[in-house]
């Protein structure tokens, strides 16, 4: 579907505003490693709460999508669970973490238990912070919305996100998280002020199913518990982790947090209001583009060019941040662990070069992932699965004093999901109907127990 051209013009100032933004930080030439990855651990109030909301919602989309089909749930499953423990993590970690002067949790693991759980968390991350679901969102949106080929519009948003990262680094995220930030919740504001316009609120809830604004349904509540666990996620989220080791100060990041929390909830209501208009004014709509279906049907031209770039900010924000982050651990964290004899010099161009080439590396493979595998965002649900439980317990207990031998801790609960995950794939059922989560948390939580015995004992 192709969108007004005037809406078009909209588009493509956005990108070039972008695009001079992000490499405008060039000019400051980092001259440190803390300044290309942390912004030399200075991040003030303002940026951290920009840039941790702008790339919280990569997957709008999705979150639109599941509003369309499931109405107030979405913010139950998607809001409240990450609510609880940002703000937990708000009150545990920013003391503990600016402390330890680390650049990421894989350089975390590598300090606090050595070489081996430093690569085996690095490869963990690798994966669980690879941008390719959202390149794929974005792909698909841009193709809708312009008319550009499917495979034009990736190679396109690919090489404009990861330019400006090329150069500028994490300073480059964040200065362009400014201009994102404001556009989405430009873009949805409009929305919902002219879906108001459009049909009163109290019309639009007429329209809906009752399942749509209840939560009665046993069946759901078992749904919703699920997410909770997922939401444990939050713990190991590497985006978390680097915002607040770039902060100024401990209070800095927590103040940060809670903050983003709450402008979180504010955005949750955009774009739970809008979708339940998507549903109530488009019943026969396409779930996965209810929000740019919604904004072409009820917004004129120029405002409709306004949210459809808000729409595209909300995704971009975060393809930067985790194309930053998947950089820095295939280059630093494994390249530079790998290759460097010396991890204590002051010679900081190589690891910068050496995250460059992780750019490059992970560019490649987000292309990859999208031009072969089309339902990517499962398949990164599903790696996420399995691969949280390997990390999350060993991060937690990285901030004790006890000294043992991580790795197993670390391996075994993979192994172990995976083996689940498989099984139930090829019987049509899982063990005991327990997702593959489950198994692989109780087994670190099994083996770690073991290891602080055997540490007790000796």
């Amino acid at each position: 579907m192709k969108i007004n051209f005037l809406d078009l013009i909209v588009i493509i100032i956005y990108l070039i505003a972008l695009l001079a933004i992000g490499l405008n930080k060039y000019k400051s030439k980092p001259n440190n490693l803390n300044q290309y990855i942390l912004s030399g651990r200075k991040l003030s109030l303002p940026g951290l709460i920009i840039t941790l909301v702008a790339t919280w919602y990569g997957g709008i989309l999705g979150q639109g999508e599941n509003t369309y089909n499931e109405g107030i749930q979405t913010w139950v499953i998607f809001g409240l669970p990450y609510y609880i423990f940002a703000i937990l993590y708000a009150f545990i970690f920013p003391k503990r973490i600016k402390k330890l002067k680390t650049f990421s949790i894989s350089d975390h693991f590598y300090q606090r238990f050595g070489a081996m759980p430093g690569i085996i968390s690095a490869i963990f991350i690798l994966i669980i912070a690879n941008p390719a679901p959202y390149i794929l969102s974005l792909g698909i949106l841009t193709s809708y919305i312009t008319g550009i080929s499917f495979q034009i519009s990736i190679l396109l948003c690919t090489i404009i996100s990861f330019s400006y990262l090329w150069y500028g680094g994490f300073n480059a995220v964040v200065k362009t998280d400014y201009l994102q930030f404001c556009l989405m919740f430009l873009g949805f504001a409009l929305l919902l002020f002219f879906s108001i316009n459009h049909t009163n609120f109290y019309s639009m809830v007429n329209q809906l199913p009752t399942s749509f604004i209840t939560l009665t349904d046993v069946s759901s509540i078992q749904y919703i518990a699920v997410w909770f666990f997922i939401a444990l996620w939050t713990f190991v989220d590497p985006g978390f982790y680097q915002r607040v080791a770039a902060a100024k100060n401990s209070e800095t990041a927590k103040k940060g947090i809670l903050i983003s929390v709450f402008l979180w909830f504010i955005f949750d209501i955009l774009t739970l209001s809008t979708g339940l208009y998507a549903k109530a004014l488009l019943p026969a709509g396409d779930p996965l583009l209810a929000y740019p279906q919604l904004g072409l049907m009820v917004l004129p031209p120029v405002i409709a060019g306004l949210f459809l770039t808000g729409l595209l900010a909300t995704i971009m924000s975060t393809i930067d941040s985790l194309g930053f982050i998947s950089g820095l651990t295939f280059g630093y964290d494994i390249l530079w662990r790998i290759e460097s004899k010396d991890l204590t010099s002051e010679t900081n161009k190589t690891p910068k070069e050496y995250i460059r080439k992780g750019l490059i590396v992970s560019g490649f493979i987000s292309l990859a992932l999208v031009f072969s595998v089309p339902s990517v965002v499962k398949l990164w649900y599903t790696i996420g699965s399995i691969l949280i439980p390997g990390l999350l317990l060993p991060f937690l207990l990285s901030f004790s004093d006890l000294k043992i031998n991580i790795s197993f801790s670390m391996i075994f609960p993979v192994i172990v999901s995976s083996v689940w995950f498989l099984f139930g794939h090829l019987t049509g059922n899982y063990p005991l109907h327990l997702e593959p989560f489950y198994p692989g948390i109780v087994t670190s939580f099994c083996f770690i127990t073991i290891s602080i015995l055997n540490a007790k004992r000796n």
